[in-house]
């Protein structure tokens, strides 16, 4: 449920906070404007949403309503005019960066000298150290600005406070062509270049010097860097002075991983200086908490997106749209800031893509580790290698190994002489490895997924420990496997009797673990559970891959997690039109490898044909009527001399080339039943039905699989038990209370 907004926020909010829990027509990265046509006066925060303030600044804008005089206005800041401030960027336009906002309240007064021509904003600041939305910092935190490389080469510095916090600084580097490496660049007295200095195709077309200026500084207690081509000596830039090297648009950048992914501020971003990008103009960002392998929170990541981005625009100005681009870990933030945060992102070009951690990806390990145990431990020799490949769907055997290791996200206790599928305890700070959690130190800290998302998930009473939104009760191992005849009765039997489930602390046990209701429910009530149907509904989607399926040692980007996004956009949209699929391309920017620069050339096209387009349709049905002719779903057929791209819709499974050429295969919760869109949590129950199976049980085995599931079996088309469903964009854990969910 969401919180009412106190009495204090609601001057002037009304219509911002109902947009933003729209999924009809998401709210843009700037708040929602705020005006009537009675006064013909409209504001607008343009850096971010206006009770999401942070730092003390905020760019604004006031417009007024053809026919009304701009000398006239006036515009106070909490009862100080501060009209002086203001630029006119249009006939009927100004905007600010107001600067020194006091933390807390603030109001904001347009005016036009009449009792009816007034109109007011009241502007939440935060500190910039965060947070906003995400709950209470986590602690322990490691400042690791003291380990952070600067492109221009040595370290970032030691931190001012206990929040991470530098002195945001500008360095500008070139390109040494001799050397191949950024290099420190400082104008010379005459003006000459370096020797060494190499060119770089500017956004115009045209040969420029590979010049790029980076801003690094420390937000939400990330380090952030901007990076844009720019030469310092065509001046300084900002919000109304655009550097000539940049097109207007931006990338924001990600990283991958997330075992390890805790209590810490991280000592790189998902990177910046991408000659690709800039060769079409755009600016790139990103920080420390959007690399998953730093932080593996989605919630603290989207607060760090909008932290970031506000940041950019009040330096630089509003970009004509922002682009999310990243692999695997980096899918997630792309999709579920698109969707839970709409706004912030345009579109999205992910690869190797998951839906979210939460289910995709930790129901599949979990699953995994349970089946490693099993066939390694408790049953060793009853099923042969491909009858295990069967039971867990994977195209590879290897994968159950692999994805067992996987599941030490989960597991919070270390110990020297675990196996390596057993293991847990992953930390990346040496400082805090005293610190951890075990069943002797009940206290220390827990380096789980959940424990790092306790904000949302809550503890169990009594204890330091996170709820988790994890189930297996009513799951029938093996089913797919079964009906194929892969395995025998008994042995599916024997396996969903004896696979158990895990502890809190990850440990084997005989019963299958169920999910804590409360974590279940606001898993999916605030899409930490990927929706696909809020902000992704209106979210330009280009998701490229290269295929690990069959991968000997096996590989956790498995081509079904894709399907899955597809399926959950299906079944919240009514279809999956805005979403473009391509497989086993080559991904990079160069003539070699051409294929992740033409992805973004064409998303380009999309986004500014979308920006364009001033039809009166609704922005999600604007999207897919502007989707590029050019822009091809579809498969690279890379077998004989010549690669070719074949057209064809991407499916999971379909008597198509594409899918001979890269078959997609099932997770063990999908083999077990489960549908595509792998987002249920705690499935209902009911009892056996011989209809499931396509084999015949004895009476003795009957009475068997009936004592084995004594609650049932899942029912996945019913849906989540927990009955919960995604309460809408731009919700809260605190401190913010608007759209607070309890």
């Amino acid at each position: 449920m969401l919180k009412r907004i106190p009495a204090i926020l609601q001057i002037g909010l009304f219509a911002v906070v109902f947009n933003a829990c729209s999924s009809d027509e998401p709210v843009s990265t700037s708040g929602s404007p705020v005006g009537s046509a009675a006064s013909g006066i409209t504001i607008t925060t343009l850096s971010t949403q206006a009770w999401l303030v942070t730092g003390g600044d905020a760019l604004v804008q006031v417009s007024l309503t053809a026919g009304l005089d701009l000398a006239q206005l006036k515009v106070r800041l909490n009862d100080v005019d501060v009209t002086a401030e203001f630029k006119q960027t249009s006939p009927l336009q100004i905007q600010a960066l107001l600067t020194s906002l006091p933390e807390g309240d603030s109001t904001l007064t347009a005016s036009l000298g009449t009792a009816v021509d007034i109109e007011t904003l009241a502007l939440t600041n935060y500190p910039i150290s965060g947070p906003i939305i995400s709950g209470r910092h986590e602690q322990p935190f490691a400042c690791q600005t003291g380990e952070f490389e600067l492109v221009s080469g040595g370290i970032l510095g030691s931190q001012l406070d206990s929040d991470c916090s530098v002195l945001t600084r500008v360095d500008y580097v070139y390109w040494s062509d001799s050397e191949s490496t950024f290099k420190t660049y400082r104008r010379s007295p005459t003006g000459e270049p370096p020797e060494d200095m190499g060119e770089i195709t500017g956004p115009d077309g045209n040969a420029m010097a590979y010049i790029v200026r980076v801003e690094t500084g420390t937000v939400n207690r990330a380090i952030y860097e901007i990076a844009m081509l720019h030469d310092p000596a065509a001046g300084q830039v900002g919000p109304w002075n655009r550097s000539s090297g940049w097109n207007g648009k931006l990338v924001y950048t990600h990283g991958g991983g997330c075992r390890s992914g805790w209590f810490q501020q991280g000592n790189r971003t998902g990177g910046v200086m991408r000659r690709g990008l800039f060769e079409q103009g755009y600016a790139v960002t990103s920080s420390t908490l959007n690399v998953f392998g730093q932080n593996c929170n989605d919630l603290l990541a989207s607060e760090t997106h909008i932290m970031v981005k506000e940041r950019f625009i009040e330096r630089y100005g509003v970009p004509d749209y922002t682009i999310a681009t990243g692999a695997s870990g980096g899918s997630y933030q792309s999709h579920q800031t698109a969707d839970n945060y709409p706004g912030i992102f345009d579109g999205i070009i992910v690869g190797l893509s998951f839906p979210d951690v939460t289910s995709a990806t930790i129901f599949t390990l979990a699953d995994a580790r349970l089946l490693n145990y099993y066939f390694a431990e408790v049953n060793a020799e009853s099923f042969t290698l491909n009858q295990q490949t069967a039971v867990a769907g994977f195209g590879s055997w290897g994968s159950i190994a692999n994805l067992s290791r996987g599941a030490a996200r989960l597991d919070p206790i270390y110990e020297f002489d675990t196996p390596a599928g057993e293991a847990g305890g992953e930390i990346s700070i040496a400082q805090w490895e005293n610190l951890r959690y075990h069943p002797d130190n009940p206290t220390g800290i827990r380096t789980t997924v959940y424990d790092h998302t306790v904000n949302v998930y809550g503890l169990l009473d009594d204890t330091q420990i996170a709820q988790r939104p994890l189930d297996n009760v009513g799951v029938q191992y093996g089913l797919a496997a079964l009906n194929a005849r892969m395995i025998t009765p008994q042995q599916f039997i024997d396996l969903n009797r004896d696979i158990g489930g895990f502890d809190r602390d990850m440990n084997h046990v005989s019963s299958r673990h169920r999910a804590d209701e409360q974590a279940s429910r606001r898993a999916l009530e605030s899409g930490r559970i990927l929706y696909g149907g809020a902000g992704l509904a209106s979210t330009a989607i280009i998701d490229y891959r290269s295929y690990t399926d069959h991968a000997e040692n096996g590989d956790i980007h498995m081509i079904v997690h894709q399907f899955s996004t597809r399926a959950r956009l299906r079944a919240a949209n009514g279809h999956s039109d805005n979403q473009v699929m391509q497989v086993g391309g080559r991904w990079g920017f160069t003539e070699d490898s051409p294929d992740l620069g033409n992805i973004f050339r064409e998303m380009d096209s999309w986004l500014m044909a979308i920006k364009n387009d001033d039809s009166d349709m609704d922005l999600s049905r604007k999207v897919v009527a502007n989707k590029p002719l050019t822009l091809i779903e579809g498969c690279w057929d890379n077998s004989g001399e010549t690669r070719a791209m074949i057209e064809e819709e991407q499916t999971f499974v379909a008597n198509s080339r594409c899918n001979e050429l890269y078959p997609a295969y099932p997770t063990p919760r999908i083999a077990a039943g489960a549908s595509l869109a792998n987002d249920v949590v705690s499935c209902r129950l009911r009892a056996p039905d011989s209809t499931d199976y396509e084999v015949t049980f004895t009476p003795e085995q009957s009475a068997q699989l009936d004592a084995v599931f004594l609650q049932g079996v899942c029912d996945w088309s019913l849906g989540d038990a927990s009955l919960a469903r995604h309460q809408g964009t731009w919700i809260s854990f605190g401190p913010s209370p608007v759209n607070r969910l309890q």
